[in-house]
């Protein structure tokens, strides 16, 4: 901005004074200063709004390397299952068509897979948790209410003292 000293300032108030008169001064001066705090709001909103533009535009940058990278991890990523399944099946092949020609030459896994019993034992059944949901609860779970210290039961200010009082010495 236009940097002004002590004395521009002052030789301006006078020549104003003797321009504009005592009369109209501390007016005309009220308004310059009202268009000079609105100039300078808005040239403030000016330097936001390019800065959040910049700001948007870095972003922008920001998600398409990142998206450009999370694609080349992914494609990475499937190339290696893909070829590990691929790897895997070829083993599988070999193995099933070694103990279809050899008989007996089979794992006890395969063995217990062809006579038709399973491989680990089923999963665990359901059972129910039993709660009496007649119960009135409050809307803010217990374990929240004592990790930040809400107090469930009101206590006067002895109980509380007497109840976190250090023991007696004996």
């Amino acid at each position: 901005m236009i940097d002004f000293g002590f004395d521009k300032i002052a030789l301006i108030g006078a020549v104003a004074l003797i321009v504009i008169g005592p009369e109209r001064l501390p007016k005309v001066a009220r308004t310059v200063g009202h268009l000079m705090g609105k100039a300078q709001r808005y040239v403030a909103d000016v330097k936001a709004e390019v800065n959040r533009s910049i700001e948007l535009e870095e972003l922008k940058k920001m998600k398409t390397d990142f998206e450009d990278a999370a694609r080349n991890v992914e494609q990475s990523v499937s190339s290696e299952v893909n070829r590990t399944s691929s790897e895997m099946n070829q083993a599988w092949e070999s193995l099933s068509s070694s103990d279809g020609n050899g008989g007996g030459s089979g794992s006890a896994a395969a063995d217990s897979y062809h006579a038709g019993e399973p491989l680990s034992e089923p999963p665990p059944a359901y059972t129910h948790p039993r709660k009496n949901w007649r119960l009135k609860r409050g809307a803010m779970p217990q374990w929240y209410k004592q990790r930040h210290g809400v107090r469930a039961k009101a206590q006067s200010g002895a109980a509380r003292v007497a109840r976190f009082r250090p023991p007696r010495p004996l």
